[in-house]
């Protein structure tokens, strides 16, 4: 008879944030997917997996000072002009697959941009997140303003 193991439950949050991006939702989706783009989880990385279809697989690896910061996940949704979504896992998610999703709306001549990461752990390296995830989209942002 095998014997019943049972993790420990790690309390998790969602992040949501928002940005408005003077350009269609169809050059954000497209930018968003680039690896040259700054702004993106992909840009800068050492090595990158990056073959944006469904149940594709990614995976970057990111270095600050000398340390390695892996990330991998798979891509879930894409829907041109409309939303992207991901799984995302890395040693700061405790091995859990949180999930990334960009949401586009066309805003007049410009898209709202909705990204919401779920089910991060709610320790100070998940938290950090927020921090993350908003200098990526002033980058991107700046990034677009400077290809008009």
């Amino acid at each position: 008879m095998s014997k019943k193991i049972t993790l420990p439950k790690i309390k998790t949050f969602d992040l949501t944030l928002t940005r408005t991006i003077p350009a269609s939702p169809e050059e954000v989706f497209d930018g968003w997917l680039d690896p040259e783009n700054p702004g993106t989880p992909w840009h800068g990385s050492q090595k990158l997996v990056l073959e944006p279809k469904v149940d594709s697989l990614w995976h970057f690896t990111h270095v600050f000072d000398d340390l390695v910061l892996p990330h991998y996940g798979r891509f879930t949704t894409l829907e041109r002009g409309k939303k992207i979504q991901y799984t995302w896992m890395s040693r700061h998610t405790l091995g859990l697959e949180s999930l990334v999703t960009v949401n586009l709306q066309k805003k007049g001549d410009d898209t709202l941009l909705t990204l919401t990461h779920a089910n991060i752990p709610d320790d100070e390296y998940g938290r950090a997140h927020e921090t993350g995830w908003k200098g990526l989209l002033e980058a991107f942002e700046a990034r677009i303003l400077q290809t008009d």
